[in-house]
């Protein structure tokens, strides 16, 4: 039934033309695109396509859930079935670690996951001068930020919260003054911004809502790190909540929402109640890539409307993508946009300045914990 109902989304999707996603703004959905625009980089993508072979393999490099990726080759290999996917998962630190020390001899054909709009050019050594043509149809303000990322999915800031323990201290988590009740020394897992995303993204967070390098941020930070146990694992920071580990994960809605729509009913996914923002995450093609005309190939499925609506459809809406035309189900997990308080993250400063913010949390871990 599922294969069927793959099947005829991606015959029909790219004809719809307004999608049916939650409304615009921060983190939404999606919204109304241009025609022009998507069969341009439509007729771009598929001449490309047909223009070479794709070979039948390719390797893929992720820190994506085990369900992002499930829903990435099942939908992939509908439009593509001749292409077997290898999948090496791990922390974007971990992998792109592991690219660089295969620069010589390259193993990996893309990356899906954990690059987002806040790298700048930092792993611009890494990745092919190359961006999907379907980059023009995404949403405002979620086009490529640089010469080799493809932007195709955002991942909102959340707190994931086991409501058992949470009752059992008498407390009720809905704001990040809320994190800071000494009720939950020990009790709240985030992982480590120094190799994940997710981690990162929740930093950055705070400084939207705090701003960013301000006396209060870092204020906030430091209080906040009395309570926090760190975790390699971005993935620990809900399915450790999820098993009665810890109180709070701080951690991003697509991984959290999973429990839920598994019929998990020990955890409660909330927004921080001052705002949240989303970091736009991608892929990229690996510099001289074994299998570059495939790489490219899955690259244009994630970017497009076509892709995109198939994965939302097999996901049951739990991730919230970036081209203007894909359609949402109706019966999507995720929040209704509108329902979120959201606040404006200055990507271009934490762009510039993450070196230095990643310092600044080091020096105060160190303080905090010595």
């Amino acid at each position: 039934m599922m294969k069927k109902k793959l099947a005829i989304i991606l015959a029909s999707v790219m004809a719809v033309a307004l999608c049916a996603c939650s409304g615009g703004g921060s983190g939404s959905g999606g919204g109304g695109g241009s025609e022009e625009a998507s069969a341009a980089a439509s007729s771009a993508a598929e001449a490309s396509s047909a223009a070479e072979d794709l070979g039948t393999e390719l390797v893929l490099y992720t820190p994506m859930t085990d369900s992002d990726i499930d829903a990435l080759i099942t939908c992939f290999n509908e439009k593509y079935p001749d292409i077997n996917v290898d999948v090496v998962s791990g922390s974007i630190g971990e992998l792109t670690a592991k690219i660089q020390a295969e620069a010589e001899n390259p193993q990996a054909d893309l990356v899906w996951g954990g690059v987002q709009d806040s790298d700048g050019e930092q792993y611009a050594d890494l990745f092919e001068p190359w961006v999907t043509p379907y980059a023009a149809e995404n949403m405002d303000p979620y086009q490529s930020v640089n010469s080799c990322y493809s932007i195709n999915h955002l991942s909102p800031v959340c707190f994931c919260v086991n409501v058992e323990l949470e009752k059992e201290l008498g407390l009720k988590i809905e704001s990040y003054e809320d994190l800071l009740d000494p009720a939950l020394k020990g009790k709240i897992i985030l992982s480590d911004p120094n190799s994940s995303s997710a981690a990162w993204n929740n930093l950055c967070n705070i400084m939207a809502v705090y701003g960013y390098d301000t006396e209060e941020a870092w204020d906030y930070i430091e209080k906040l790190m009395a309570n926090l146990v760190i975790v390699e694992k971005s993935s620990a920071c809900f399915n450790s909540v999820n098993d009665g580990e810890y109180v709070v994960g701080l951690t991003y809605e697509d991984g959290a929402v999973k429990l839920l729509q598994d019929g998990s009913d020990k955890v409660a996914l909330r927004y921080p109640a001052e705002g949240t923002s989303s970091s736009a995450f991608g892929c990229a093609v690996v510099k001289n890539a074994p299998h570059m005309a495939a790489a490219k190939a899955m690259v244009d499925f994630l970017g497009s409307a076509e892709g995109e609506s198939a994965m939302a459809a097999y996901m049951e809406g739990t991730v919230r993508f970036t081209n203007k035309n894909y359609v949402m189900p109706e019966d999507a997990w995720l929040a209704d946009t509108s329902t979120i308080t959201w606040v404006i993250r200055p990507v271009a400063e934490l762009t510039e300045g993450k070196a230095d913010i990643i310092e600044h949390w080091n020096e105060l871990w160190g303080t905090v914990h010595n």
